[in-house]
């Protein structure tokens, strides 16, 4: 640590004049950390954390964090089941900038020691719920950051383009993450107040006395803002086996509608972690940076080789709702599915009877196939002799076929398109949907001739 405690404690009584400091001791976590921090005793009992930033880097995030503590008003706080640090006193800028923050009780658990199973998972998830519940007026009103799903993707789209520039990253990965900002569907999220990167290290945790973790309090402020709640369960990429309860605890805490692609986005967020170490070591020209940025990427790649963050179905049931409002409402009206000849273009409908006419004869010269025994009998189909005039089929005499193993006898009872008779063939459901489809694209190809014919005139 840069600074001595007895420096920090010093630095204590310029935030908060007229107050003496009765003990100090290191508060470290033995990393290398961004800032130098201590703890201390005040003269009328209070406990306090003191902390000054390493470098340039960490007095801004350190100034933001002072800002979005002064956001959190007391009606703010009565809203959260966990504490947050209150600001007694600051000064200072740049480096030399000092905060003084009152100290929180309890532990905490890095991702990678998260274990599954009720407890700490489903509590973690549950403080994150309480986060994401709050209005997101409270950054609004002091002025944070608020953005739009829209900017959330335009903000993506940028990093992959920088990304991209820089001509490092496996083509693979880079297709695999365009083709996730393209789908529609994974950006319908609501905008909810974010802490902006939380982890499980992020929160406090003190066990009751029957050994059950609770979640007491929430050191990490400095990303306060409105925006995608995917980016606070980013950090589960590094949880796996306690994903499922994090997101259940989650869920079940939660008092906003379900986001169903919310764990796809979080993934997403996950993978260009590495994307954004990439960019940080071109721009700043460290090629070590670089060089480890590719190796992750290049590990990425090969662990998702095949898989996609959206799944194809999802993608496919977008195009198909999006399809389906682009339809126009009177093609939602009831209409009559009975078989009305009238209906059809003659012309049209007189093509499909010659060409199946055809059909028919070439198997009936070919070898006889118990299979199609059972097959509607078109040969008492005429075409009509002016193809300009609508004349409807004679459908006399027209009866299903009873060979083979059926001895009953037929049934008198016509056939009507809302009353199939049970010996129809899977075969005749074939012919009879070909024959549909042919006679309506025939039929709006006729239809489009005689649009264009009349514009003609």
């Amino acid at each position: 640590m840069a600074r001595s405690p007895l420096t920090l404690a010093a630095s204590v009584t310029a935030a908060l004049p007229g107050i003496g400091v009765t003990a100090v001791g290191p508060l470290t976590e033995n990393g290398p950390g961004r800032f130098d921090a201590a703890f201390a005793r005040l003269e009328d009992g209070r406990a306090i954390v003191v902390r000054m930033p390493v470098d340039d880097a960490a007095a801004r995030d350190l100034a933001t964090e002072s800002r979005a503590l002064h956001a959190l008003t007391p009606g703010v706080r009565a809203l959260l089941p966990f504490a947050a640090p209150e600001v007694l006193g600051e000064t200072g800028s740049g480096t030399q900038r000092v905060l003084v923050v009152d100290h929180l009780v309890g532990y905490r658990i890095d991702p990678a020691n998260l274990p599954k199973g009720p407890g700490y998972a489903p509590a973690i998830g549950a403080a994150l719920a309480a986060v994401h519940a709050l209005p997101v007026s409270v950054v609004r009103t002091d002025g944070l950051p608020v953005r739009s799903p829209e900017q959330v993707r335009d903000d993506v789209t940028r990093l992959l383009d920088r990304v991209d520039a820089t001509d490092r990253v496996p083509d693979g990965l880079m297709l695999r993450w365009r083709r996730a900002v393209e789908v529609d569907e994974l950006w319908r999220f609501e905008s909810a107040v974010v802490l902006g990167g939380a982890s499980s290290s992020s929160f406090l945790l003190v066990d009751d006395d029957e050994g059950i973790p609770h979640v007491t309090g929430l050191l990490e402020w400095a990303g306060l803002s409105a925006g995608d709640p995917a980016v606070d369960l980013r950090w589960l990429a590094s949880a796996p086996t306690a994903t499922d309860d994090v997101h259940d605890g989650y869920a079940r805490s939660g008092e906003r509608s379900p986001d169903p692609l919310l764990r796809e986005r979080a993934r997403l967020y996950a993978e260009l972690e590495f994307a954004r170490w990439l960019v940080h070591g071109w721009d700043a020209g460290e090629s070590d940076v670089v060089d480890d940025a590719v190796a992750l990427l290049t590990a990425l790649a090969d662990g998702v080789r095949g898989d996609h963050i959206v799944p194809d179905s999802r993608a496919d049931i977008d195009d198909a709702m999006a399809l389906v409002e682009r339809v126009p409402p009177t093609a939602a009206a009831p209409i009559d599915t009975s078989m009305q000849t009238d209906a059809y273009d003659p012309e049209a409908l007189s093509l499909y009877l010659a060409a199946e006419r055809d059909r028919l004869a070439a198997e009936d010269a070919a070898p006889a196939d118990p299979a199609r025994e059972n097959a509607f009998d078109l040969t008492g189909l005429r075409e009509p002799e002016d193809p300009g005039a609508t004349v409807p089929v004679d459908l006399d005499g027209w009866t299903p076929h009873r060979t083979g193993s059926l001895d009953a006898a037929p049934d008198e009872t016509p056939i009507t398109a809302g009353d199939v008779p049970h010996h129809v063939t899977a075969q005749d459901e074939e012919d009879a949907v070909r024959a549909s489809r042919a006679a309506l694209r025939r039929w709006a190809v006729a239809g489009d001739d005689d649009a264009r014919e009349a514009r003609d005139a």
